[in-house]
């Protein structure tokens, strides 16, 4: 299987202003085109030997493959998360004015 020229990557946080300072962040540092922040999800989850349940905002961002791991390390660095949820989906197919868009919109800016 080819590896897709586009992915869909999913994290969460724990408020919504949070969220928008990833999305924000990302987006300005072109590693992700969009990014779409969901209301507030219900999450259960193991955490240190107990189950939890909490609230969250979902973001998925739209970038590139050739970008993946420069927004997993920003996502890294910029959450505050110890261990946050990044997980990219492959987008096996899309419009091609939006995925040609997507490409625009997280090419590195060259300086000349």
């Amino acid at each position: 299987m080819t590896t897709p020229a586009w992915l869909a990557v999913l994290t969460t946080t724990d408020s919504e202003e949070k969220a928008r300072i990833l999305a924000r962040g990302a987006v300005e540092a072109r590693l992700a085109a969009c990014v779409q922040i969901s209301a507030p999800v219900t999450s259960v989850y193991r955490w240190q030997n107990a189950v939890e349940t909490t609230e969250e905002w979902q973001l998925l961002l739209k970038t590139t493959a050739e970008r993946y791991d420069e927004l997993q390390a920003y996502i890294e660095e910029a959450h505050d998360y110890e261990t946050p949820e990044i997980i990219a989906l492959p987008v096996l197919r899309g419009s091609a004015r939006y995925l040609g868009w997507v490409s625009a919109q997280t090419a590195p800016v060259t300086s000349l």
